[in-house]
């Protein structure tokens, strides 16, 4: 029998209830297109504009901290925290798991989104760069 992944594992895509779990970007990519769940981006405004991963919704994570809620359309749903290395993802999805939301971080962050050629885009749609 296969033995349970690693809560740190990249392909760990399931939280228990030792904190969040983790998922790579392609996993995250697959799960928001296929509407299982839905990005949220905690990086900075500036960070955001400059580029994010398509239909993300973004709360920074210092409005997290503050006990800001979610954006509408996040309530309810698997959450996929990605910001741009994967560490303060993890201390978001630390927060939300708090909160009882069903979330995971997208491990690497949006860096690893970049890297695995996956699309970047501005809030005008335009092709937009990870800073």
């Amino acid at each position: 029998m296969p033995s349970a992944p690693d809560r740190n594992s990249p392909d760990r895509n399931l939280p228990d209830r030792g904190g969040p779990g983790q998922t790579t970007p392609a996993q995250a990519r697959e799960l928001a297109r296929t509407g299982a769940a839905v990005l949220l981006d905690v990086r900075e405004g500036g960070e955001f504009a400059a580029g994010h991963a398509p239909g993300a919704l973004h709360q920074p994570l210092i409005a997290l901290a503050a006990g800001v809620p979610l954006p509408p359309a996040a309530v309810g749903r698997t959450v996929l925290a990605i910001c741009r290395s994967g560490h303060r993802s993890q201390r978001a999805a630390e927060l939300l798991a708090q909160r009882g939301v069903e979330v995971l971080n997208v491990a690497g962050g949006m860096g690893a989104w970049a890297r695995a050629g996956l699309p970047v885009t501005t809030p005008r749609g335009e092709s937009g760069h990870v800073i």
